[in-house]
């Protein structure tokens, strides 16, 4: 593949949030962005896949669609395998994982799939397959249709560089970005998070404002890649001086240990100046000085950390603090209880589509507007 042609390029988004991630690749310059379930699909150059991987917030994962051939029967896909042109875009230096699934189709053997593509991969290129391998290809044969993919983002993309220091059920990064999206957040107000844990939600707000790019500071897999030109990449590093922000964004936990964390993670993210975290309860949150912004929670829920039950008087509590303190800010509140949104005693508009979150579906619930 030529450096310049044209293919498709599909962002994995988390399940739930397809059309966030789909307005956020459309505020990126990504032409024409169409929303499937689990994804964003556009269609663009190797550059727009190494752009993808270093400015898009939203996520998952950046998938490069190779090519794709229809095969019906287990002797012809080996025979199409050993055809495809896998040197135009794996070097025979880098090792490979194959995957695969198979729907609807002839061939309904996965696993004899990747026997296939791994043997031709190993014998027509050179390149030596490993379990542990970043450059994963993924094979899906659906109605009888080989569409053969590269993962370029090798780990996964919430994985800023950034965090080292984490918290029970955390939050990922590409997550807490497009629910911040979610909640009307372009990074022209400050936010405050009650119970910030490591920070995520606080951190990720304050690279926005800024202007960071989310892959500044990581490794991705393309780099390995035939396709890649280390020059080209260099030039689209070069990061534009960090936007002035007059105002702070908030992080408070009652849990010393989480603000150690936070301040940590914040400043290894290069935003500690404009980020504060405050050892504190829910009773003694203050609105800050200045304009109104977002309050953004994600406190505990039942099925995440122990029993629910104690929780309903937390909620209860924030609720309380909020409604009497808050007046001019937004609220968003993740949780996988409706019931739990209730307690809080707060006017949420109805809720959008569910989100998959740790082997949860859980909500954002969001005020309408300001609160009163």
């Amino acid at each position: 593949m030529a450096q310049d042609d044209i293919f498709e390029i599909y962002f994995v988004a988390p399940p739930g949030l397809e059309q966030a991630l789909r307005q956020e690749a459309l505020e990126k310059g990504f032409a024409d962005p169409v929303t499937s379930l689990g994804g964003v699909a556009v269609k663009g150059t190797w550059r727009d896949v190494w752009r993808a991987n270093l400015e898009l917030r939203g996520a998952t994962r950046v998938l490069a669609r190779i090519g794709e051939f229809r095969v019906l029967h287990l002797a012809q896909l080996d025979k199409r395998a050993r055809k495809f042109p896998w040197a135009e875009v794996l070097r025979p230096d880098q090792p490979v994982k194959v995957e695969a699934t198979c729907k609807s189709s002839r061939i309904y053997h996965a696993g004899a799939v990747v026997q296939r593509l791994e043997t031709a991969i190993r014998e027509e290129l050179g390149a030596p397959i490993a379990e542990d391998a970043v450059i994963r290809i993924m094979a899906r044969i659906e109605d009888d249709l080989c569409t053969i993919s590269v993962d370029t983002s090798g780990e996964l993309l919430h994985r800023r560089g950034h965090k080292e220091a984490v918290n029970k059920a955390p939050m990922r990064e590409t997550l807490a970005a497009l629910m911040l999206r979610e909640c009307g957040f372009d990074g022209h107000e400050p936010v405050l998070d009650p119970m910030c844990g490591s920070g995520t939600f606080i951190i990720e707000a304050a690279e926005i404002a800024t202007g960071l790019s989310p892959g500044r500071s990581r490794a991705f897999g393309f780099e390995k890649l035939a396709t890649f030109k280390p020059e080209v990449w260099a030039r689209m590093r070069q990061t534009a001086p960090a936007t002035d922000v007059p105002f702070r964004f908030i992080g408070c936990d009652r849990d010393s240990g989480a603000i150690s964390m936070s301040r940590a993670n914040a400043e290894r993210a290069g935003v500690s100046a404009i980020t504060e975290f405050r050892h504190q309860p829910i009773s003694d949150l203050q609105r800050p000085e200045g304009p109104g912004g977002l309050v953004i929670v994600n406190p505990p829920y039942g099925t995440r950390i122990g029993n629910k039950k104690p929780l309903y008087g937390l909620y209860g509590a924030l609720g309380e603090v909020l409604r009497s303190r808050f007046s001019g800010w937004r609220v968003g509140l993740v949780t996988s209880e409706p019931s739990l949104a209730k307690a809080t005693g707060l006017d949420f508009a109805p809720m959008g589509q569910p989100i998959a979150h740790g082997g949860l579906r859980i909500g954002l619930y969001r005020t309408a507007g300001p609160l009163p």
